[in-house]
């Protein structure tokens, strides 16, 4: 039986908070701190100011006060005649050129460090990587209009119904420059085609924007609430909880849009203390699970553990059994979905490296990455696996979309 996920809303002065629960347990957690100054998503009419031949790439001024990184394979040009050019096969000064304005998204959330005005553009965290390749992102459907093709999400790695989805798509003739998310695996046809005509009516009216000489934001990304509804709307939904009828009224405008079928699920609750910080998740008795994902480790229910250590480079899990009397792989599976889990909350990204119990057989460690592979499957951002290393390590990379969790709540903790 599928479990019911239940999506909390809330909002204090230095955050929007929206946290999804399984189960009572924490499974998804996003934030938006006040300090951030660019929001994943985002699209910007920009101008670039330097090309960088030794990066290949372009740096550009978005608002006049934040700068990006466009790197070469992210240039998309669309010619008079409507075809479009990618980036990759020759150097960036030859596609764009300093003082042209061009329209960019935010691969990345941005929340500005204390060393600001540091000269060293290039370090990490200065400066946001963009792309000119726009994705509109929806319930089902991602809309690309700079890429023509339809195409499936890497999430969907079942080759069944990756080839039934492709020839869906094949049958749609309405429905063109998409990315079909995992969502989309059991929806009717009409309504990919009724939010494929949503979406690409959001773009065009985004078109007018893009002229003169003047940079700043065009459309602002998908805030903390929107991203926990479009990542969880799939699911079997109890109820959206709100306290504000500002929040009440975010939420169904969002469901009004992308899943009229949530309209009814939306729940204003009644807190003692509404205006204090995080009353509903006070209410609801989640903080200290918050709390937790600030730990170095995390214990799991058969009576292991796992330490999570994160430095410049990598971030590095150690599994250990504890007082798990269980076999070496009974204990291992259950640390990978709870490392799948911490490694969602926590907002981690870049270059994971794991050291689970030593397998004693090549199929149990052939089942521990099935499990692994499940486990992440449930990730919104892109997770990959890249088997085990010579030393018995296993290897994940998975690109994020925010900042660290660390990070994004550095501000509120630090009061």
């Amino acid at each position: 039986m599928a479990k019911v996920t239940d999506i909390l809303i809330e909002e204090t002065d230095e955050s929007l908070w929206a946290a999804a629960l399984e189960g009572g347990q924490l499974s998804g957690l996003e934030v938006d701190p006040s300090l951030e100054e660019v929001r994943w998503g985002s699209v910007y009419w920009a101008r670039v100011f330097r090309i960088d031949t030794s990066l290949d790439a372009a740096f550009v001024d978005l608002d006049g006060s934040n700068k990006g990184i466009l790197n070469v394979r992210d240039v998309y040009i669309k010619n008079q005649d409507g075809i479009i050019t990618r980036g990759g096969n020759v150097s960036i000064g030859k596609l764009l050129r300093t003082g042209q304005m061009v329209a960019v998204q935010a691969k990345s959330g941005y929340l500005p460090k204390e060393d600001r005005d540091s000269d060293d553009i290039h370090g990490e965290n200065k400066i946001p990587p963009v792309s000119m390749n726009i994705a509109l992102p929806g319930r089902y459907l991602i809309y690309t209009p700079m890429a023509p093709e339809n195409r499936i999400s890497q999430r969907i790695r079942d080759k069944k119904i990756r080839k039934d989805l492709m020839a869906m798509l094949e049958t749609l003739e309405d429905v063109r420059g998409t990315i079909l998310r995992a969502a989309a695996a059991y929806t009717q046809t009409d309504m990919l085609i009724r939010e494929s005509r949503i979406l690409k009516s959001i773009w065009e009216q985004l078109q007018p924007h893009f002229d003169g000489d003047e940079m700043g934001l065009i459309m602002e990304g998908p805030d903390a609430l929107q991203r926990v509804l479009s990542d969880y709307a799939s699911r079997q939904i109890g109820h959206i909880e709100v306290v504000t009828m500002d929040h009440y009224q975010q939420v169904e405008e969002w469901c009004e849009v992308f899943a009229p079928d949530l309209v009814t699920k939306i729940k204003p609750v009644e807190v003692a203390d509404p205006e204090s910080g995080l009353a509903l998740f006070e209410h609801r008795d989640i903080m200290g699970q918050i709390e937790d994902l600030f730990q170095p480790y995390t214990l799991l229910p058969g009576g292991g553990s796992i330490i999570i250590e994160q430095t410049a480079a990598l971030t590095a899990v150690d599994v250990n059994t504890g007082g798990d009397k269980r076999g070496r792989l009974a204990v291992n599976v259950e640390a990978a979905a709870e490392i799948a889990r911490q490694i969602r909350l926590r907002n981690l990204g870049g270059m994971i490296l794991i050291d689970f119990l030593k397998m004693k057989t090549k199929d149990d460690e052939a089942a521990l990455i099935k499990a692994m592979e499940d486990a992440v499957s449930e990730d919104p951002c892109t997770v990959q696996l890249h088997g085990m290393s010579s030393l018995g390590l296993m290897e994940i990379t998975r690109a994020r979309r925010t900042p660290a969790l660390a990070d994004r709540f550095e501000s509120v903790f630090s009061d």
